[in-house]
């Protein structure tokens, strides 16, 4: 898995947005770092664990259009 070290400043949305690319990941890793939920905005060096992110494959297209998202 991979981590985080966080820097003055950082919160639980922004740390998705930029980690994982999409503020969607945010309840998955508040839920991989449960030690640290009560933080809104955190301090610089606290290392978070990173969810793997999700693949989504759009169902309707034809097989050679199909791309991970």
């Amino acid at each position: 898995m991979k981590t985080y070290r966080t820097v003055q400043g950082d919160m639980w949305d922004s740390i998705a947005n930029t980690q994982l690319g999409s503020t969607d990941y945010t309840d998955r890793l508040m839920n991989l770092n449960p030690d640290y939920r009560d933080y809104y905005s955190f301090p610089a060096g606290i290392v978070l664990t990173l969810p793997e992110p999700v693949y989504k494959i759009n169902k309707k297209l034809p097989p050679w259009k199909k791309v991970k998202v």
